[in-house]
C-alpha cells in the first residue's frame, strides 16, 4: 500500500511537475500567442486603417468624380435648359408674331366685314326708316285728315246741336219739328191719298188738325172718315222730370210727374174738343209725342193712359208706336183695295181661263202635228233602211272581165 502510495505520490509529483511545465509552457505559449495576436492585431489594425484610408481616398475620389460628373451633367442640363428656353422663347416669339399677324388680319377682316355690315345695316335701316317714316307720316296725315274731318263733323254736329237746342227752346219751332217728324213718318209709310194736312175734321168749325188719316166711310157714302193726329211736345215738363230723376229728388219727381200728367190731359182735352166728331171722324184721336223718352214717361205714370183713353178718347203714341200703327193701317188699306177690286180680279181670272183653254187647244193641235211628223220620220227611216239593203246588194255583185281589165289598167297606170 505504501509502495502504491509512494508510486502514486511519485506519479502525483511527476504529474504536478508536468502540470507546472505544462502551465509554464502554456503561459509561455499564451504570452507568445498574446504577443502574436497583438502583433497580428496591430498589423490588422494598420492594414485595416490603410484599407480604410485607401477606401476613403477611393470613395473621396469616386465622390469627387461623381460630383464632377454631376456637375458636368448639371451644367449640360442647365445648358440644355438654357437652349430649350431660348428655343422656346424664339418659338414663342415667332408664334406671337404669327398670332399677332393673324389677329391683325382677322381684326382687319372683321373691321372690313363690320364696315360692310354697318353700311348694309345703315342702308337697310335708312331705307326701312324712310319707308316706315313715310308710312307713319302717311298714316299720321290720314289720321290728321280724319281728325280734321272729325273736327269738321264735330263743328257741324255742334252747329246742329245748337240749332236743335234753339229749335227745342222755342215753343213754336219745337212744335214745327214734331210736325216735320210726323210728316216724314206719314210720307214713308202711307201714300198721298191716304192722309191729309190741316184738315177741318168737324163740320162748320174753323179748327184744323195738323194731320188726319183718311179711312174709308160707309159703303153708301163717298166721304172719308178722318183719324186725327196731333203732335205735342211738352219739353219743359219732361226736362224737369228727367232732372229730378237724375238728382234723386223724390218730391220734385212727383211734382214733375203731376205737372206732365196735367199737361198731357190738357192736350188730350184739346184734341177731343177740337177734332173729334163721329161719324165724320173716328171716336178716338192720336196724341203724337216726338221722342221715345217722353212717351215712356207718360206710360210710366200710373193710370194716365187708361184715363186718356176712357175720358178723352185719345191714344198717346211715340215714334215707334205711330210707325207700327201706320203700318197696320197700310195693310188694312191694301186689304180693302183688294176687296174693292175683287170683281176685276174675277174678270181677269175668267179671261185667263179662256186664254188657257185656247192654249190647251193649241197644244192639242201641236201634239197632233208632232205625232204626224213622227210618223213621217218613221216612214223615212224605213225607206232609208231599204235603200241601205239595196246598196249592200249592189256591193256584193261581182265585176265583169272587161271591168276587171279596166281596173287592172287603172291600177298599172297608177
Amino acid at each position: 500500500m505504501e509502495q502504491v502510495s509512494r508510486e502514486l505520490l511519485v506519479r502525483l509529483q511527476s504529474i504536478e511537475g508536468r502540470l507546472e511545465d505544462t502551465e509554464r509552457d502554456i503561459k509561455t505559449e499564451f504570452v507568445s500567442m498574446r504577443k502574436e495576436q497583438g502583433d497580428e492585431a496591430r498589423a490588422g489594425r494598420e492594414e485595416q486603417l490603410k484599407g480604410l484610408i485607401s477606401f476613403g481616398d477611393a470613395q473621396s475620389k469616386r465622390i469627387k468624380e461623381v460630383g464632377d460628373l454631376q456637375r458636368e451633367s448639371l451644367e449640360s442640363f442647365s445648358q440644355q435648359l438654357t437652349n430649350i428656353s431660348r428655343l422656346n422663347e424664339e418659338k414663342l416669339e415667332a408664334l406671337r408674331g404669327t398670332v399677332e399677324a393673324k389677329l391683325q388680319e382677322i381684326h382687319k377682316g372683321n373691321e372690313e366685314k363690320l364696315e360692310k355690315m354697318r353700311a348694309t345695316v345703315d342702308e337697310q335701316l335708312h331705307s326701312t326708316l324712310e319707308k316706315r317714316l313715310g308710312e307713319a307720316f302717311s298714316t299720321v296725315s290720314e289720321r290728321l285728315e280724319l281728325v280734321h274731318k272729325g273736327l269738321g263733323e264735330m263743328k257741324a254736329l255742334t252747329a246742329d246741336v245748337g240749332d236743335l237746342k234753339r229749335v227745342l227752346s222755342n215753343v213754336k219751332v219745337r212744335g214745327t219739328w214734331g210736325e216735320t217728324q210726323l210728316r216724314a213718318l206719314l210720307e214713308q209709310i202711307l201714300t198721298k191719298d191716304q192722309y191729309a194736312e190741316n184738315v177741318a175734321t168737324k163740320p162748320n168749325c174753323g179748327e184744323r188738325v195738323e194731320f188726319a188719316i183718311s179711312l174709308p166711310g160707309a159703303q153708301d157714302s163717298s166721304s172719308p172718315v178722318w183719324l186725327p193726329i196731333d203732335s205735342k211736345f211738352p219739353l219743359e215738363d219732361y226736362q224737369r222730370l228727367v232732372t229730378a230723376s237724375e238728382v234723386g229728388d223724390t218730391q220734385a219727381l212727383a211734382d214733375a210727374q203731376k205737372a206732365l200728367k196735367n199737361r198731357v190731359i190738357d192736350e188730350a182735352r184739346t184734341i177731343r174738343d177740337k177734332y173729334l166728331e163721329p161719324p165724320y171722324t173716328t171716336d178716338f184721336g192720336i196724341l203724337y209725342l216726338p221722342i221715345e223718352g217722353l212717351y215712356s214717361e207718360i206710360l210710366r205714370i200710373d193710370g194716365l193712359c187708361e184715363l186718356l183713353s176712357r175720358e178723352y178718347r185719345v191714344v198717346p203714341a211715340g215714334p215707334t208706336t205711330i210707325a207700327a200703327l201706320l203700318n197696320s193701317l197700310q195693310m188694312g188699306f191694301r186689304t180693302l183695295a183688294i176687296e174693292k177690286r175683287s170683281s176685276e180680279v174675277w174678270i181677269l181670272l175668267g179671261k185667263v181661263k179662256t186664254e188657257f183653254d185656247k192654249f190647251g187647244s193649241v197644244l192639242e193641235k201641236t201634239r197632233q202635228k208632232i205625232e204626224q211628223a213622227g210618223k213621217e220620220l218613221e216612214n223615212a227611216e224605213v225607206r232609208t233602211r231599204a235603200i241601205k239593203r239595196t246598196l249592200k246588194t249592189v256591193e256584193g255583185i261581182p265585176l265583169s272581165s272587161g271591168e276587171e281589165d279596166d281596173s287592172d289598167n287603172c291600177e298599172s297606170l297608177e
